[in-house]
């Protein structure tokens, strides 16, 4: 569903997120790439009460979070990769880089806490992001290295941002929401060891 096609009951779900509403309308004509996340947003406004409802939650995760957006990228992006979902990986791919991720931290978060150069904090955030993802809470352990930095508020939105990005990866799965126009997709080497999780 494009801009075009908002009635009123969108346009007031879409404005529970502003900047993603304003970002779609400046950018859903793009042909280059910049019209990503159209298609994702546009399957979710085809309910409009539920998106309204989803967008206020995104809309804290993404914009009002107390966490920071790099570390905040590293935790949607370790979920959209044990998620499989390609399209939530590659969004965040840019916004990962946006925030101040390396390209070397972006390569690293697909092979998650055990591979070696992380910072100490940032290991401890991708690993909460796999425990999340395995046993729907972060271990002891993990929680202990994590209140040593963190605020309750903070270790809240860790918790919400990855879960946040979780039912996202549902969504564009379940929907089979297919990148946009002009947006890179994963490598064949990146899909293939993506992939590869599923025979584990």
């Amino acid at each position: 569903m494009l801009p075009p096609q908002w009635d009123e009951r969108v346009q007031e779900a879409v404005s529970a997120f502003p900047s993603g509403r304003d970002f779609v309308l400046a950018h859903y004509r793009d042909q280059d790439g910049g019209a990503r996340g159209t298609h994702g947003l546009g399957v979710m406004l085809q309910y409009p009460a539920l998106a309204k409802a989803f967008l206020t939650f995104n809309q804290h995760v993404a914009i009002a979070s107390s966490i920071s957006k790099r570390q905040r990228e590293l935790l949607i992006l370790r979920i959209s990769w044990l998620r499989r979902s390609e399209y939530e990986l590659v969004q965040h791919l840019v916004l990962g880089r946006n925030a101040g991720l390396t390209d070397a931290e972006l390569e690293r978060v697909q092979l998650g806490a055990a591979a070696p150069g992380w910072d100490d904090l940032d290991r401890e955030l991708v690993r909460a992001a796999e425990e999340l993802h395995a046993d729907a809470r972060i271990a002891d352990a993990t929680w202990q290295k994590l209140s040593a930095h963190f605020s309750r508020e903070q270790l809240m939105d860790i918790v919400f941002a990855v879960g946040c990005y979780d039912v996202l990866a549902m969504v564009f799965k379940t929907f089979d929401v297919q990148l946009e126009q002009g947006v890179s997709p994963l490598s064949e080497e990146a899909r293939a060891r993506m992939h590869a999780q599923e025979s584990k």
